[in-house]
């Protein structure tokens, strides 16, 4: 490793030691078991919503009655190959978020430069693109009478079954293209095909002009997220009326959507984006496990209408949107810090900054602001805190409904708390002794006080 301005050979030295296990672990074990792990779990999840009373009690005695794979064979077997409807839905819903991306008016966002010193390019029309997206589906539903709402609902396990054979035969293709036709310098192998079909080869692919990780993860997992709620709340008004738990839980989750869209710019300049690849992990995350998981609290209410009462539902929905809006706020507090160069104001006072230099891989010296103060100082990954605080309001109203309807607010404080690591790991690479001194300055991670 080359000297650069920041970085020592105690930094390099301490990111290799925290790194888990020998690499045989990191790049083989680990990457086949979640790609074994994973797409069954998806299925397991909406099959014991659906089939057994989301008791996690029933899955246990079905497992121990027919064992594990029987199991996943009489869950997954059924609508392993989709059906034509699921096809339909899917390949309908993918051909209007692609010509959403490209036909809708935007103003142009430029990327942040690559390793490779490239800028990618992107269109801002997220907003313009999901109130397109919503009036078009309750439009068709309400308005022209064309398919009813719950119809996601009622296709659900098949268009999981469709969706994990197209994200896993996906997910080669984008590792082929990675080796055979790269979209830019940003590319790479490790050796492993395992590792490399898992973590992917390129960071921006692109495909006749569209860019792969804004497809995947803007466009179609966080924008088929709400169409699959409506359609919850649809299935369960047409068996018993809409209760105010699945109201309450519908509209956090489209606030937080909205306001996903709102800043996708933002998210575009995300870990996500800027330095995960387009492999299983990002790319099957967003087309099978958002739909699946993310969704599953509110799958739990279609066959559990709970009555929450006007004060409880209304203090869970308060207390849902001020955790959406301060995630919001800190987000939106580090990129006006940055935009403005620190010409600014940080809660009514000039922001603490650290400045954090590096070296980029064709030896340009940069550096970044590393904002210290406001939600910064707080923590270094504090707004992790109101996200997962957002999405456990969402999930409250199923009140004493067993573990299940949990399971996405455990998995998201997992994968934020590993999130904020991995962070961590790359920001003490990169910025070398000047995060040194951001840590001093801000010594926490997630939690002050225990993280």
């Amino acid at each position: 490793m080359s000297e650069r301005p920041g970085t020592t050979k105690r930094n390099a030295d301490a990111l290799m030691a925290e790194r888990v296990g020998p690499a045989w672990v990191r790049q083989t074990l680990v990457p086949l078991t979640l790609i074994a792990v994973c797409p069954p779990t998806a299925m397991l999840l909406w099959y014991t919503h659906v089939h057994l009373g989301g008791e996690v009690g029933r899955l246990a005695a079905a497992v121990a009655a027919d064992g594990l794979v029987g199991t996943i064979a009489r869950a997954w077997g059924p609508v392993l190959f989709g059906s034509p409807a699921a096809w339909a839905m899917i390949g309908g819903f993918a051909a209007l978020e692609l010509a959403l991306m490209r036909l809708l008016p935007g103003a142009r966002f430029e990327g942040p430069v690559t390793p490779s010193g490239a800028v990618p390019v992107y269109k801002a029309n997220g907003v313009a693109a999901f109130v397109t997206t919503l009036a078009l589906f309750l439009g068709g539903s309400y308005g022209l009478g064309l398919f009813r709402a719950s119809v996601v609902y009622e296709h659900f396990g098949e268009i999981l079954g469709a969706l994990n054979l197209f994200s896993l035969a996906f997910c080669a293709a984008l590792y082929l293209k990675g080796r055979l036709a790269p979209s830019s310098a940003d590319h790479g192998l490790s050796g492993n095909p395992v590792f490399d079909y898992y973590w992917g080869t390129e960071l921006y692919p692109r495909v006749l002009g569209w860019d792969v990780k804004m497809f995947t993860n803007c466009r179609f997992g966080m924008m088929g997220w709400p169409l699959i709620l409506l359609s919850y709340a649809a299935a369960q008004h047409e068996r018993v009326g809409l209760s105010d738990s699945m109201a309450v839980a519908v509209a956090l989750q489209l606030v937080y959507i909205a306001k996903f869209f709102w800043w996708e710019t933002g998210y575009l300049r995300s870990l996500d984006i800027m330095h995960d690849r387009a492999g299983f992990y990002i790319c099957w995350g967003c087309l099978v496990w958002v739909p699946s998981v993310y969704t599953s609290s509110t799958l739990w209410l279609v066959g559990h209408p709970v009555h929450l009462g006007a004060p409880l539902a209304l203090a869970l929905f308060a207390l849902g949107v001020a955790a959406v809006f301060t995630n919001y706020a800190a987000d939106a507090q580090r990129m006006r810090v940055r935009a403005t160069g620190g010409a600014t104001t940080v809660w009514g006072k000039p922001p603490v900054v650290v400045v954090g230099h590096y070296v980029t891989e064709q030896g340009e010296e940069k550096e970044s602001l590393l904002l210290a103060s406001g939600f910064w100082g707080i923590a270094r990954h504090f707004h992790y805190v109101p996200e997962i605080l957002g999405a456990l309001f969402w999930t409250l109203p199923a009140l004493a409904g067993g573990v299940l309807p949990y399971f996405y607010v455990v998995f998201l404080t997992v994968l934020l708390t590993d999130r904020a690591l991995r962070d961590d790991r790359r920001c003490a690479a990169k910025y070398g002794a000047d995060w040194d001194e951001y840590r001093r300055r801000v010594p926490w991670k997630i939690v002050p006080g225990l993280l």
